[in-house]
């Protein structure tokens, strides 16, 4: 018998018990839509390690001072129950009252980490200290709310193939103001995802459907290309883009656009990649529409039964990629 096996069956009782928590507070909350507020009923308060740790020398220091009659050892321990219990009713009013007025996930790759974006409001007069955010085994955020104000948290989530992903659980948690006790609450929201395919780079670009002049040719090859037109900065810009001469006279940042060569398209097609697997050839595409963007080239998609016209920009990239996320053979 081979020792190094594992066992066949595994008794974990700590994700069971998980588990069964996770299916008991969603049949009795339901499910939430956004906005949505906190209230009491749904928050749920346990003492952390260093609370019960509290709790046991409280107990000690309350039994030594009942055996020894010692009047300023009770009135100690007293006072300090009094402090645990304060604390206790805080770290749920952390969590009591809140509202979440905004609930988003961004596009991600396959096998990589995406962003949920969730809008916060305090209309408090107080600061929520200590607030976790975490999806499923993504390590958790931390962030900090001020009173009468509004925020947006970033919370990673883990993509994990092609398509539509669904986020069914959010745990949202704080342990101030001492740490003794853990508040939380599960949202339980419509979070779906799209999830594009794992970019490769196996095969080279295909070639342009025609031949650019060779004048424009050399000016793309010298960063000579054509001004078009200024748009409003966005986050996905190269910083190599900015009108940074227009930001420098006072203006808002500007990032330039260039019209392409003239002629230089290229084509995208699932027919160039019959030789692949389904999930690769998608992920070819994905790479090279990721390369033509990088390029600033115009392209095109096609796909068995779905297109994406010519184009280029954000815009253009954002189609691609969703049409090869959502492919069905």
């Amino acid at each position: 018998m081979n020792s190094s096996a594992p066992p066949r069956f595994q008794f974990r009782p700590r994700s069971r018990i998980a588990r069964a928590a996770s299916a008991w507070a969603r049949s009795r909350q339901g499910a939430d839509e956004v906005p949505l507020r906190l209230q009491a009923r749904r928050i749920y308060i346990l003492p952390t390690r260093p609370g019960l740790v509290a709790a046991v020398l409280l107990f000690l220091m309350l039994l030594a001072g009942l055996n020894y009659n010692n009047s300023l050892a009770l009135l100690l321990c007293f006072m300090l129950c009094g402090v645990v219990l304060v604390s206790m009713h805080e770290c749920h009013r952390m969590l009591s009252g809140l509202r979440l007025i905004s609930a988003q996930a961004q596009p991600a790759f396959a096998q990589q980490e995406g962003e949920v974006l969730l809008g916060f409001e305090n209309d408090a007069p107080r600061v929520r200290r200590a607030l976790r955010l975490r999806v499923a085994a993504v390590a958790p955020r931390s962030f900090d709310l001020l009173p009468r104000s509004a925020q947006v948290a970033r919370i990673g989530y883990q993509a994990l193939r092609r398509g539509r992903q669904r986020i069914d659980r959010l745990h949202l948690s704080s342990d101030a103001p001492l740490g003794l006790f853990r508040a939380w609450a599960w949202l339980h929201l419509p979070l779906e995802a799209i999830v594009y395919p794992q970019p490769l780079a196996l095969l080279p670009l295909p070639p342009p459907t025609s031949e650019p002049r060779s004048s424009d040719r050399a000016r793309r090859l010298h960063g000579e290309e054509e001004w078009a037109w200024l748009r409003p900065y966005q986050n996905s810009d190269p910083p190599r883009s900015v009108a940074w001469k227009a930001y420098a006279r006072g203006g808002p940042l500007l990032v330039a656009q260039y019209d392409a060569p003239t002629g230089a398209h290229r084509v995208l097609s699932l027919r160039l990649l019959v030789a692949l697997p389904l999930e690769r050839a998608l992920s070819q595409l994905t790479g090279w529409v990721l390369e033509c963007d990088r390029l600033g080239e115009t392209y095109e998609l096609e796909l068995p039964g779905r297109a994406v016209p010519p184009g280029q920009g954000l815009a253009q990239r954002r189609a691609c990629l969703e049409a090869l996320a959502l492919y069905e053979p």
